[in-house]
């Protein structure tokens, strides 16, 4: 027994050994021992129990709300006077629900640094824990406090960060990360809630402020603060006042740029010395600006006339006055003292009327002299005067454009003025725009009146006018008559009376007098009228008439028409006015017929010739109202070349074999056609005989003198038929019962006709749809023999011939050799047959 102890010696075990277990948690240990009857046992621990379980050699204990960093359960058992003991270890971690990143600053200088500063209380155990400061998603700094003590709990990460623009607005935050993945557990992660940073740039420069360095009591002025590199400008806060008054400004901003504009309205109560006050506010700092401002009061001047309307000769009194301090003038004559008015008196004459005073007032404000200014105008009552430079006695207007026809008087109330004729009455529009008239002309009476009196004016109103050339005094179209005599002459109306002369167009003489009249009078003639106003031309279209006559090209003797031409037949007489030309036959089978004319101006509407022209001897007469004349005309008939299907017909046939010969082709025309035939594509060979390879397309064209017709002709080639091929299917033997094939090609045109002819009394013959194909299904020997295909058309008949033959054939049945099989090869030569077939010629 001490043999077996000393081999294997007693021993206290605990298990878990090591355990990593959440703070606040539970945990059991198992306390075991392999002694066989230990005296006592047990588990020493400073923790919290909540239960035991017990056996002989061992007892379990659940060890709750495991607080400690660290601690030491120690498992023991007293066996043989000996003390066995196994020392265990539990530590706890705690994850990092808390994450705190300390406060920014509400406002952050750029350029300067700031701290940021990250903790995490109670979290462990620190040597797991990893902390980390980002900006947004950017990690700034990251650190891990590996190889910190294991009892050691919490952390704090530190870091100093130099401000910029782009972390205006942007969020900052903390993360912290315990990796308890090497211990069997997981990576615990949390991170603080963001803190958003607020940077700022201030210009150390004060703002720039326009301001008024008066300002008038009631008046309105503007105001402007201005302040340049603040970030972010939008945010800045601007106060402007003046004095108490605090404004409101409209604010803008351009980049890093602060604009503040305002009204300023200063009051009675804020007379005297004032200051207008712009501050800028960004980033908890202030720029302020003061400007001082003079707050003044200035009524305007007071002008006065003691009748602002009077009657000529009459006094009038003019008063110029303002308040305190300012000192005034009259049309430029001061008042003696500040704050004392000045006056003015005159005896009123037409001259006065609408005479305007002026009353300047000047008033010195902070060294600086202002003024202000009023005028008044006085009204002098008169009786009209009718000047010659307002309402001259004589009136000269052109006619045409519109004018404003005026005769204007002095005086005051304005008088009316009215002008109209005395023998007519008509009154003269004055004063109103439009149209000057010849109508117009003539002496009117002008009468100006007003409540001082009146004054009366003849005046005369000429209306000059450039020449007129109407159709009555200057017609459009004149006619003159071969050999008489006559002059050409234009009156024109205008004024004053305007001069008038003829040219004829491309002449430079002027036409004077008496002119015997030649058809060469005809013409275009340039009359022009001239007066101081202007002038007027006119074409005069002189027209010379004068009897029909006949010209052999106009009109030739002898004419030959075209069949189908269209072309009529020209016969023009030469006259003014044109003549009528009518032909009619006058002798053979012409006689008594109207020979179509061509009209003078040829027209796309004007009929063909439909029928043929009757040739034959016509008398052409020509007629005006000036007389008439006749001219015999021979015409005689020719056609251009003409062929049709019935002269050349489209399509054409050929033997093959036969005598070559040329194409059927002919035209018709006068005089008579050419026609000649080439084949398109190949040319034909030269042959004595026709043959199939002469088929295709041939182009005939026929020509005479008046022009040419082509056809195009299809030649075909026939020839008799021929059995070109005769072959059988399968070209070997056939067993008994099996199948075979004939088939039989023929060459004609047009197409043959298949036939066959078969051994008397074989059965089951089959046919193809057009006969080219004989088939046998089960061979017999009834089938054995001589078929024949014939081919037919309507040009011959062709056949030949192809032997069957039924023959027994030992190399089909594999008989064996030697005098026992005799008899088996006998049956075999009764029951087998084999099909030989073997062509022959017809």
């Amino acid at each position: 027994m001490a043999h077996t102890v000393a081999q294997e010696p007693f021993w206290a075990d605990l298990q878990p050994r090591v355990a990593l277990v959440e703070r606040g948690g539970s945990l059991w240990l198992n306390c075991s021992t392999n002694c066989p009857r230990p005296e006592r046992g047990g588990l020493e621990t400073s923790l919290r129990r909540n239960g035991t379980q017990r056996g002989l050699r061992w007892l379990a204990r659940q060890l709750v709300d495991i607080r400690e960093p660290e601690t030491q359960p120690v498992c023991f058992f007293r066996c043989a006077r000996r003390t066995l003991q196994a020392r265990g270890l539990i530590r706890t971690f705690q994850r990092p629900d808390r994450v705190e990143l300390v406060p920014l600053p509400a406002w952050q200088p750029v350029g300067e640094n700031f701290t940021l500063s990250c903790r995490v209380p109670g979290a462990g155990p620190r040597g797991s824990l990893t902390l980390t400061l980002l900006r947004g998603a950017q990690e700034l700094i990251r650190r891990s406090f590996a190889g910190e003590p294991p009892r050691a709990r919490g952390a704090v990460l530190t870091a100093t960060v130099l401000a910029r623009r782009e972390d205006h607005g942007a969020n900052f935050s903390c993360r912290a990360e315990l990796d308890l993945r090497p211990h069997g557990l997981g990576l615990f992660e949390n991170s603080s809630a963001p803190r958003q940073l607020r940077t700022f740039a201030l210009s150390p420069d004060r703002p720039r402020l326009a301001a008024p360095r008066l300002l008038e009591v009631g008046s309105e002025r503007p105001v402007s603060c201005a302040l340049d590199e603040l970030f972010p400008a939008s945010e800045a806060w601007v106060y402007l006042a003046l004095g108490d008054q605090r404004l409101s400004p409209d604010i803008t901003f351009e980049g890093d740029a602060l604009m503040a504009t305002a009204t300023a309205t200063a009051s009675a109560e804020q007379e005297g010395a004032s200051q207008l006050v712009c501050n800028v506010t960004l980033g908890g700092e202030s720029r302020e600006t003061r400007e001082n401002v003079t707050i003044y009061s200035f009524p305007s001047p007071v002008l006065t006339l003691s009748e602002p309307t009077i009657p000529e000769g009459k006094v009038v009194t003019v008063t110029c006055s303002a308040g305190a301090r300012v000192l005034v003038t009259l049309d430029g004559i001061p008042a003696v003292v500040p704050g004392q008015p000045t006056q003015l008196q005159l005896n009123a004459t037409e001259d006065d009327d609408r005479r305007s005073f002026f009353c300047d007032a000047t008033l010195e404000v902070d060294g600086e002299t202002l003024s202000k200014n009023k005028s008044a105008e006085l009204r002098v009552l008169y009786a009209p005067r009718l000047d010659d430079s307002d309402c001259p006695r004589s009136w000269t207007w052109p006619e045409g454009p519109e004018q404003t026809l005026r005769c204007e008087a002095r005086g005051n109330p304005a008088p009316s003025v009215h002008c109209a004729r005395p023998d007519s009455g008509a009154v003269l529009a004055l004063g109103l725009l439009g149209p000057v008239t010849r109508a117009l002309a003539g002496t009117y009476r002008c009468t100006a009146a007003n409540v001082q009196g009146q004054a009366v004016k003849d005046v005369t109103l000429t209306v000059e006018y450039a020449p007129a050339l109407d159709s009555v005094g200057c017609p459009e179209h004149i006619t003159w008559l071969e050999g008489t005599e006559v002059s050409l002459s234009c009156v024109a109306h205008g004024v004053p009376p305007p001069s008038v002369s003829c040219v004829r167009s491309g002449e430079a003489r002027v036409l004077e007098g008496l002119l015997h009249v030649v058809r060469e009078h005809a013409g275009t003639y340039r009359c022009e009228a001239t007066n101081a106003r202007g002038s007027a031309a006119k074409n005069v279209a002189v027209t010379v008439e004068y009897g029909p006559s006949f010209e052999e090209l106009s009109c030739p003797s002898n004419w030959t028409w075209v069949e189908g031409s269209g072309q009529l037949f020209s016969c023009e007489g030469d006259g003014k006015p044109d003549p009528s030309v009518e032909c009619i036959g006058s002798e053979g089978t012409s006689e008594g017929m109207l020979l179509p004319l061509a009209p003078p101006d040829p027209s796309p509407r004007v009929p063909r010739i439909s029928s043929e022209l009757v040739p034959g001897i016509y008398v052409c007469n020509a007629t005006n109202r000036h007389g008439s004349v006749v001219k015999t005309v021979a015409v005689s008939t020719e056609s251009p070349p003409q062929m049709d299907e019935s002269t050349c017909p489209s399509h054409q046939t050929w033997l093959e074999g036969t005598e070559a010969a040329a194409l059927a082709c002919a035209a018709r025309g006068r005089p008579s056609p050419q026609v000649l035939c080439s084949r398109e594509g190949v040319p034909r060979p030269q042959r004595l005989r026709v043959s199939r390879e002469d088929a295709g397309t041939y182009r005939c064209l026929a020509t005479n003198t008046h022009g040419t017709d082509a056809r195009t002709v299809t030649v075909g080639v026939e020839y008799r038929p021929v059995v070109a091929e005769l072959a059988a299917s399968p070209p070997g033997g056939v067993r008994p019962g099996g199948n075979f094939t004939l088939t039989c090609r023929a060459e004609a045109w047009p197409p043959a006709q298949i036939s066959w002819r078969a051994p008397p009394g074989a059965p089951n013959i089959g046919l193809s749809s057009n006969n080219s194909t004989l088939s046998v299904a089960g061979a017999m020997g009834s089938h054995g023999g001589e078929y024949e295909c014939a081919a037919t058309n309507a040009h011959g008949r062709h056949a030949r011939r192809i032997t069957v033959r039924v023959a027994a054939s030992s190399r089909f049945l594999g008989v064996p050799q030697g005098p026992t099989c005799h008899r088996a090869f006998a049956f075999a030569i009764h029951s087998a047959w084999t099909v030989f077939i073997f062509k022959s010629h017809s």
